[in-house]
């Protein structure tokens, strides 16, 4: 298991400052493992409850009285199976000196999210995790990575065919048993149906109309499928940016499966070679690369955006910090030209950088204020926000 320094370094900063830290990040992602690296690097006792197991759910089925006596770090693990303890760390987090502190786990529901904002207000930090980046695997492994997806289990199995029979799993798995465990009630083959075409739409605009016609439901049930996955992170809906231009402009969101893995087993395909064949492989590589440069910036998703025009000027991503404004664009070729979208795209959005990121080996400056980098320099030559 890869050692992920920058998310330990984060969390124990705000852990440091808040008496609870929320993990919240995808099923099998990795979230166990870091709240260990965490306590490793704390050094103060740990105390863990796994709240898949029914022993330690019995040891919490009075949770004042379980971890009142406890001190140090108390990892509790898939915390949304019991929301009532929130109020109960609200008391704890509380207590003079702060003899305890907690780090609670949790696949992201919105009754989860809910709870401990409610509960917890001032006292609780969020960290999102997600799967594996360039910056923990090397660059490398950016094919390994952009084929076999960030999930801890695909990207570190032993062959192509072991990460493919884990994300079928994973899949299966995820639509039997973690869905009803969420209580959405639609059934599995339902899901898999709709997640599959959203695997064909991936980096399109989002088109509530077609999608819900050709399920046969409404366009509100068709948005709690999107807004489920979502909130399980199985879906990454990049919102648009929109602002008084003179233009009309693009309005709803750009749809990406999360991770590339899961994408290219729902679409059947299972090596490198017809990856690059495949009409999803531009795509494909585009999320990827979103995803890769979002992590290496160390951007929320508050800060993130696409934008376009119904005149077809547009940018694929747009991060906004601090009134500060940073434009992306993606091109699977080695060697990528000015448009005239960009050039739109710089005088609209008042862009104070363009970085054309590319599927070759080398950076070089474009024009004013632009550069063509390759993303497997992206650790070299694009540097964290602060």
């Amino acid at each position: 298991m890869l050692h992920r320094h920058h998310h330990v370094a984060r969390i124990l900063d705000v852990l440091s400052r808040f008496p609870v830290v929320a993990i919240l990040g995808a099923r099998q992602v990795g979230k166990s493992t870091l709240a260990r690296q965490v306590a490793r690097s704390w050094g103060r006792p740990l105390h863990v409850f796994d709240l898949e197991r029914p022993a330690d759910l019995g040891k919490l089925s009075q949770p004042g009285l379980a971890l009142e006596p406890l001190r140090g770090l108390i990892l509790l693990d898939e915390i949304h199976r019991r929301p009532e303890i929130f109020p109960v760390l609200r008391y704890l987090a509380d207590r003079p000196g702060i003899p305890a502190r907690f780090l609670v786990l949790g696949s992201a529901s919105p009754a989860l999210l809910q709870q401990s904002s409610e509960s917890l207000a001032g006292r609780i930090a969020f960290h999102e995790l997600g799967g594996f980046d360039l910056e923990e695997t090397g660059k490398g492994k950016l094919s390994r990575l952009w084929l076999r997806g960030s999930f801890p289990r695909a990207y570190l199995a032993g062959d192509e065919e072991r990460s493919v029979e884990w994300r079928d799993l994973f899949v299966r798995t995820f639509l039997e048993q973690d869905i009803p465990q969420f209580g959405l009630g639609v059934p599995a083959p339902t899901m898999r149906r709709f997640w599959t075409m959203l695997a064909h739409l991936h980096g399109g605009t989002w088109n509530a109309s077609a999608i819900a016609s050709s399920m046969g439901v409404s366009h509100p049930t068709i948005r709690r499928y999107l807004d489920f996955l979502t909130a399980t992170f199985m879906v990454r809906q990049l919102p648009p940016w929109h602002e008084s231009l003179g233009k009309r402009q693009v309005k709803a969101p750009k749809v990406y499966l999360a991770d590339p893995g899961i994408l290219h087993i729902l679409h059947g395909i299972r090596s490198l070679e017809r990856l690059e064949s495949h009409p999803v492989c531009g795509p494909s590589w585009e999320g990827f690369g979103i995803a890769q440069v979002i992590a290496r910036l160390r951007a929320g998703d508050r800060e993130c955006y696409f934008w376009a025009t119904h005149n077809r000027a547009e940018l694929d991503l747009l991060v906004v910090r601090d009134g500060r404004r940073f434009g992306f664009e993606f091109k699977r070729t080695d060697s990528p030209g000015m448009t005239r979208s960009m050039h739109i795209a710089l005088e609209d959005l008042k862009l104070e950088s363009l970085d054309v990121i590319h599927a070759g080996r080398d950076s070089w400056p474009m024009a004013p204020k632009v550069r063509a980098v390759a993303l497997s320099r992206l650790l070299e030559d694009v540097k964290p926000l602060r």
